[in-house]
């Protein structure tokens, strides 16, 4: 994705903000907010925003995974599949 036609003086934010925000809901892209010539902020729109969190929250848990592989830190899926449905019956048993 080029972002150069997304790059924006702050003044320009100030003086658009209604037309920026519904640009960012219309495109889903971020606009580089700069500051003095130099980049200094994102902005984007929230379901964008929330996309990009689950994403990473995802990516954290990809590589916790993998950090516990590596580690040794593995059950098989018979053990896993026991250890949930033994935690399944207790949270449905109320305990």
């Amino acid at each position: 994705m080029k972002y150069t036609s997304r790059i924006k003086p702050i003044s320009y934010l100030k003086a658009n903000a209604a037309k920026v925000v519904r640009g960012l809901a219309e495109s889903g892209e971020p606009m580089i907010i700069t500051q003095n010539g130099e980049a200094t902020a994102v902005i984007q729109d929230i379901a964008s925003y929330e996309q990009t969190q689950e994403t990473l929250a995802l990516l954290k848990i990809l590589a916790l995974g993998e950090q516990q592989a590596k580690e040794g830190r593995t059950v098989t899926a018979s053990v896993a599949m026991r250890r949930f449905r033994e935690r399944a019956k207790r949270t449905r048993d109320g305990e």
